[in-house]
């Protein structure tokens, strides 16, 4: 039974509805040939096809030779890899398509050689920006334009004791990229080799997996080669559900790069690609031959959003328009922890009015939990649904029992026409214009209020009441690592402050590293709130509330969509110092919230 959470008179649902309990196989029958009379029609209507090819070098310091039999191990392993994409393309109803691999006349792959500048000493996890520029020249020699190719950099960065059977790395092992171009960082060892993927013996050790069998190193290390292309072909991770798991395996962009022909071993099912990512890929002018609006900039807008719950989940439905025309959009269910390593998608295919219904199930019980949409477009290109560069994400939470409550999903669509009339200095809507619940909602009666006032100037915190929120009241001195001091909305982005799965009134933006004063004058007893990371942020940070010099609270590290509560004693404090730090990683994406703090006397 679906129950209506968000009325939108002019949405048509798809007969995807009728699919809430429908299977794997379901929906790729379903989806894939729609798909394809999108992306086919208008790639063969003034088609442009080119051959894109993925350009593979071997980098190695300057103090080290290549490893024994470089070319012939690594050609095996990636034709390998070509296969296991062709393979799930297949399955999945798209035909053989995969990556483009420049094999010379002896049947082996084109590596590219790179000598690096330093010696084995001076490289490390975080060198994969030197290695790539020192990769440059040779490439360009070889007529390859670096930042417009996909290229994957083997790095000689392993530590491999044949007589002790250990073995270690010191490597970049990560990747990026778009369906325009990409990079990935891999490391070589003489034991990363295709034919050792079914051994059982011998055992190695390994200085990150522990004691394990050559086999298992290399479904890890060979896996991680083809989860890394991925990510260099434009996939994000995501998990497989229940069903997939028990019937294909592991998705390769979620822990799939572990389990890469564990099959041959009698250990597992193996790796597979998720249907979403396989419609993705369709386009992708690498696997399937046409560069047609290649470089034009993928658009879309998204109207008539809405959200219900259903038997088994829970239902987005909404219309998309895009240029080029988009032939899928994807859902990722996020739950909290785990990065979103553990998100779990869920595809649908516009209809020719551009409007679509996911249904989102199989989700992690008893967690907060985000939502966010993607759309594929017939051009290979990817674009995501929100401004300013941040993904539009959505919070839910799902009870022990299995039941989604879409509460805090359904005010921030609701509230949005709010928060774009605050940030333009207009007047805000009636509060009679929300959905009766939500509009006697204290919660949103308080972020109606918070966003009234939003600009205003904030209050002495000698002058304020007895009960204030801290975001209301005038501070001594503010910093923020990135886009300035902002209170009750996002720096730079017309979001409310959403954290952990939770929507919150307002509170202090503190992007790592922050820090912000008040001078209280002993005149307050106690301050209560939370702190975490604004949603649809991958940062790690540390908070601490420090009361004249001496630590009052400290948050440890937080990173993904956690969020911690405090609980401070002020009494006698003159100034109070709110601190966010970046937790010894660096900066980046460290978008700190301090979140509905409020004092009280």
């Amino acid at each position: 039974m679906f129950v209506r959470l968000l009325s939108v008179s002019s949405l048509v649902c798809l007969s995807l509805s009728s699919w809430s309990h429908a299977g794997p196989a379901e929906d790729i029958a379903g989806q894939v040939p729609r798909a394809m009379e999108i992306i086919g029609p208008w790639q063969q209507e003034s088609p442009v096809r080119g051959k894109r090819l993925l350009h593979l070098i071997y980098w190695t310091p300057a103090d080290r030779e290549p490893n024994p039999r470089y070319r012939e191990r690594l050609s095996a392993i990636l034709k390998d890899i070509r296969s296991f994409y062709a393979g799930e393309m297949k399955r999945l109803g798209f035909g053989p398509r995969s990556i483009q691999l420049d094999e010379m006349d002896d049947g082996m792959l084109r590596i590219h050689l790179v000598k690096g500048t330093h010696p084995y000493a001076r490289y490390h996890v975080q060198s994969g920006g030197d290695i790539r520029n020192e990769c440059l020249p040779v490439l360009k020699d070889a007529g390859i334009d670096i930042d417009r190719e996909t290229i994957m950099i083997f790095c000689n960065m392993s530590n491999w004791d044949a007589d002790k059977k250990t073995i270690s790395q010191n490597s970049p092992y990560y990747a990026g990229g778009d369906h325009q171009r990409g990079t990935a960082w891999q490391v070589d060892s003489p034991i990363l080799d295709l034919d050792l993927l079914a051994k059982h013996e011998p055992k190695v050790r390994d200085g990150q997996y522990g004691h394990i069998s050559v086999g298992r190193y290399n479904s890890i290390f060979i896996g991680g080669i083809a989860h890394e292309l991925g990510h260099a072909l434009g996939l994000p991770h995501n998990c497989e559900s229940p069903p997939e798991r028990e019937l294909f395996g592991t998705a390769l962009m979620g822990s799939g790069n572990r389990t890469y022909g564990e099959n041959l071993r009698g250990e597992g099912k193996g790796s597979f690609l998720t249907l979403p990512h396989g419609l993705r890929l369709a386009a992708h002018p690498m696997f399937c031959g046409s560069v047609k609006g290649m470089t034009s900039r993928a658009r879309q807008t998204l109207s008539d959003l809405a959200v219900e719950t259903t038997e088994d989940g829970f239902t987005v439905s909404g219309r998309v328009v895009g240029s080029p025309p988009v032939h899928a959009v994807t859902g990722y269910m996020d739950p909290e922890g785990n990065s979103d390593y553990n998100a779990v998608p869920s595809s649908a295919v516009p209809g020719p009015d551009g409007r679509f219904t996911l249904h989102c199930r199989n989700l992690k019980k008893n967690a907060r939990s985000e939502f966010y949409l993607v759309a594929s477009h017939v051009n290979g290109a990817s674009s995501s649904f929100g401004s300013g560069g941040a993904i539009l994400r959505f919070p839910y939470q799902v009870d022990a029992g299995g039941k989604v409550d879409l509460r805090a999903s359904r005010m921030k669509l609701a509230l949005a026409p709010f928060v774009r009339a605050a940030r333009m200095k207009q007047p805000l809507p009636a509060l009679d214009s929300l959905p009766a619940d939500l509009a006697a909602d204290a919660m949103v009666k308080q972020i109606v209020g918070r966003l009234a006032g939003f600009g205003s100037a904030r209050t002495a915190p000698a002058d304020a009441p007895a009960t204030a929120p801290l975001s209301s009241l005038a501070w001594k001195s503010a910093r923020t690592g990135w886009g300035g001091s902002a209170v009750d909305l996002l720096a730079s982005e017309p979001d409310l402050f959403v954290a952990g799965g939770r929507i919150f009134a307002g509170g202090l933006y503190a992007h790592a590293p922050a820090r912000h004063e008040y001078e209280l004058g002993g005149a307050w007893k106690r301050l209560r709130g939370s702190a975490g990371i604004a949603s649809g942020h991958a940062g790690t940070v540390g908070f601490r509330i420090l009361g004249d010099g001496r630590e009052l609270w400290n948050s440890g590290t937080l990173k993904d969509q956690l969020c911690k509560d405090f609980d401070v004693d002020l009494t006698g404090v003159n100034e109070l110092v709110l601190e966010t730090s970046d937790a010894g990683d660096g900066i980046r994406d460290d978008w700190g919230l301090w979140l509905d703090p409020v004092l009280s006397r």
